[in-house]
């Protein structure tokens, strides 16, 4: 047995549409809104309860103050030696994920890759782990120079010591926005977010305390954030950081 079906009746608009309009009121009428893009999603290391993940409780200044009777150079010498290698060995652990493949470029944000200067002068492009390579051996190589890291009693640092300690510290601040940026679920998945954000809060706040890094280079440009720089702001909200 089949069953007829009854098409409804065209239904008689009630209210005016585009197609009963005069022709002049058509051309005035203003073309809807486009519609607003999606917001980017935030990252996980400024979520709950990520962001508070961390071995320190309360404010790191009091790890990072000048102890009684030690010379400066040789403190923040000594710091700069343990924020390298910490650093390293969080980055060897993740290394298989670090691939040219994965990381073509040294991505630090959404709208920023780091450039390194090859020996022309000249800004490249390079995949992240042959971009952190570099960084990584190029300090090794400073840390080695008793030039520069005098271990030997009864030699002095050099002059130019305090601003190659600023270039050493901005190019491991690039190198932990990379993790950060690319490599956090990584971090996660290890369960080690409590010690890279302390490792990370340490090397933020003695930075800030002896002055080797800038505003600018934790921030970035408007138009090209560092990723870090808003978990920098977070952390200074929370009072992990000195505002």
């Amino acid at each position: 047995m089949t069953r007829s079906v009854q098409r409804p009746q065209k239904r008689v608009p009630a209210t005016p549409t585009s197609a009963t309009f005069p022709p002049d009121l058509q051309s005035n009428a203003a073309p809807p809104p486009p519609p607003a893009p999606p917001s980017p999603a935030k990252p996980l290391y400024i979520c709950s309860p990520f962001v508070e993940a961390a071995l320190v409780k309360g404010n790191f200044k009091t790890i990072v103050i000048l102890p009684k009777y030690v010379d400066i150079m040789e403190w923040v010498a000594v710091n700069i030696f343990d924020f390298y290698t910490n650093l390293n060995e969080f980055y060897s652990i993740i290394t298989e994920c670090c691939t040219q493949q994965s990381c073509q470029t040294m991505s630090a944000g959404p709208a920023l890759n780091y450039t390194w200067i090859n020996q022309d002068r000249k800004s490249v492009n390079l995949p992240a782990p042959t971009y952190i390579d570099y960084v990584m051996t190029w300090i090794q190589n400073l840390l080695d120079d008793e030039n520069v890291f005098p271990t030997k009693s009864g030699r002095d640092f050099p002059p130019n010591f305090p601003s190659a300690v600023k270039h050493i510290y901005r190019q491991l601040l690039r190198v932990f926005a990379h993790i950060y940026h690319a490599h956090y679920a990584q971090i996660l998945h290890l369960r080690s977010e409590s010690h890279f954000n302390s490792l990370f809060a340490h090397f933020l706040a003695f930075g800030k305390e002896y002055e080797l890094l800038e505003a600018k280079d934790i921030k970035g440009a408007p138009a090209a954030p560092v990723g870090v720089g808003a978990l920098w702001e977070k952390w200074k909200e929370m009072g992990i950081l000195e505002a």
